[in-house]
């Protein structure tokens, strides 16, 4: 603390040393950005990824077809996972799904040529070894294992699909952020915290004990953490900058966020307890949300947050991760349209909940993540019609009994036309990004901090002025990744459920951004949407770390996820 003490002197005795130091790393920042990014950026969304193969079926007049998932439709159309080209076969004929232990069962899907294994016809569904003959509308079909030499060649090329190193990006990203400790520093002068080293040097502490403990596990693929980790080193420097007392507790939300996404991940490598336990998140979630109904605080006229002594958590958002755990589903679950009355009836009392606490941002976002997962789940358009139809009437009856909720989108649009009232939020942040340009004034050098919700609701707009616009399009753009690696790997999933989950994440993690960005500069609604990984927040931090858990359990390339159980494809029948 000596030596904190002599800098912060140093610092106050010559003022102009601290300019220069910002007129330097307002320049390097970007720069830094991009390294940080650019690897696990490109890893992510450049290398290809190779289907997995578990098993396939061998076609009468030769030849074969691999299955690459877990969960695989046979039949004509074009959406079929192994699609099959003959005219007694349906078009959705019936599926081939891989169970706990590498079991397998043929589901008919009410094909109109029938299913028969071995001869015996399938209703309902019956169990497949390798070996078995399925008949399809009269087309026989051997399910066999690989052989040793197609393995082989998969193997290899997975090999070269490996993620790529990424320490790097820790090493330029440690940097980063000790730079960003000495400019916030030098910006507090002489009242700077020594909370601001301690908080960062924490982060870049927690950032290489989590990459050396997987690394020796002989995990790869941290390119998702990388963005993760950058951008939570954004929120540790707005909240040096609008409230150094808050340090410690976002310290200790980004160590717990962390570890939630360590046992998320955990858990999900288990796919059948994954099923298991997805109506007990369904309850969870109205507990969550019913809870904060009766017993929450209204802050900013939203029901939305908890106080026990002088802590205080937004429950909703951990009921995001409880929601999408429990609309995230199985192939064979999707046969059954019970399940998905089911998932409509939890959606419409989890918004109700929110309706009833005022809190419409989060009821938004609940509502554009349903239609997600219940798109994924159904892949009907008439349906999903009919559910926007009655939202829309639902929206019409809150208005009509609580008229002064349009109250608050009455300056969407205007917010100039009325800059001292409704507008007054929107129209600062609009100017301090401007004056922010393209490099920022320099961390902890903003004046947009004083503005209520600043570092919260408006953070895109502290990120513009104090970072630039060119980091702040940075943390959006990462996000807008993470989001097209979920869509990206999805194609080669193991199971519905993952994908559905990382999906419905992804949407999630997108969409709150929009609305928090797009919000604070008006061309949306101010709706009071946290930015994932970057606002001020304990509950915030905790649940973007957990979303993350969601993405990571859908890749597939070797060595680069924990999340999900290695399960090689048999070469034999089970014994």
């Amino acid at each position: 603390m000596n030596g904190f003490q002599a800098l912060t002197e140093a610092l106050a005795a010559v003022p102009r040393l601290g300019d220069w130091y910002t007129a330097v790393v307002r320049v390097l920042f970007p720069v830094l950005a991009g390294l940080i990014l650019f690897r696990a950026v490109r890893s992510l969304l450049k290398i290809p990824h190779t289907p997995e193969t578990w098993g396939q079926l061998s076609l009468p007049g030769g030849g074969s077809i691999p299955l690459t998932h877990w969960e695989n439709i046979i039949g004509r159309g074009r959406s079929a996972d192994v699609r099959l080209n003959y005219p007694s076969i349906s078009r959705q004929h019936a599926a081939l799904c891989r169970g706990d232990g590498g079991r397998w069962t043929l589901y008919e899907l009410g094909s109109t040529g029938g299913t028969q294994v071995n001869g015996k016809t399938v209703e309902g569904s019956a169990p497949v070894a390798l070996g078995d003959t399925v008949t399809l509308g009269g087309v026989p079909l051997l399910f066999l294992p690989q052989t040793a030499e197609e393995r082989k060649a998969l193997e290899e090329a997975r090999r070269k699909e490996r993620p790529a190193a990424v320490w790097p990006s820790f090493l330029w990203l440690t940097l980063f952020q000790a730079l960003a400790c000495l400019q916030l520093t030098a910006a507090a002068g002489a009242e700077a915290s020594p909370m601001i080293p301690l908080a960062f040097f924490g982060l870049a502490a927690l950032m290489w004990l989590y990459f050396i403990v997987l690394r020796l596990g002989r995990c790869v693929g941290f390119e998702m953490e990388t963005i993760a980790f950058f951008l939570t080193t954004l929120s540790l420097a707005v909240t040096a900058s609008s409230a150094p007392a808050s340090l410690p507790k976002q310290l200790l939300a980004a160590a717990l966020g962390l570890g939630l996404f360590l046992v998320l991940g955990l858990f999900l490598r288990d796919l059948e307890r994954t099923k298991r336990t997805r109506w007990l998140m369904a309850a969870l979630a109205i507990g969550l949300l019913g809870i904060t109904l009766v017993l929450g605080n209204r802050k900013y006229g939203a029901v939305n947050w908890i106080s026990l002594g002088p802590l205080s958590f937004q429950p909703s958002e951990i009921a995001k991760i409880c929601y999408i755990f429990a609309g995230s589903a199985t192939l064979e679950r999707l046969f059954r349209r019970r399940n998905l009355t089911l998932f409509i009836v939890l959606t419409g009392v989890c918004i109700g909940l929110l309706g009833l606490m005022s809190d419409f941002g989060t009821a938004a976002v609940f509502f554009v993540t349903f239609l997600v997962i219940a798109y994924l789940r159904s892949g009907d358009f008439a349906t999903l019609s009919l559910i926007c139809g009655g939202a829309v009437f639902g929206a019409g009856l809150i208005v009509k009994f609580k008229p002064y909720i349009l109250s608050r989108f009455a300056s969407w649009g205007r917010a100039w036309a009325d800059a001292s009232g409704g507008g007054y939020q929107q129209t600062r942040t609009m100017s301090a990004a401007a004056s922010g340009g393209l490099l920022g004034m320099g961390a902890g050098k903003g004046w947009l901090h004083r503005v209520p919700a600043a570092d919260t609701d408006l953070v895109f707009g502290m990120l513009c002025e104090e970072w630039g616009l060119l980091i702040a399009l940075l943390a959006a753009g990462s996000i807008v990744t993470l989001a097209v690696f979920s869509v990206r790997a999805c194609r080669v999933g193991r199971s519905s459920c993952y994908t559905i989950a990382a999906c419905a994440a992804g949407s999630l993690l997108v969409f709150q951004t929009c609305l928090n960005v797009f919000g604070s500069v008006d061309l949306l609604p101010l709706t009071g949407v946290t930015f994932p990984f970057v606002s001020n927040g304990g509950s915030a931090m905790m649940s973007s770390w957990g979303l993350l858990a969601f993405l990571k359990a859908t890749d597939t390339r070797e060595h680069a996820s924990f999340a999900i159980r290695r399960q090689k494809p048999r070469s034999e029948p089970p014994g």
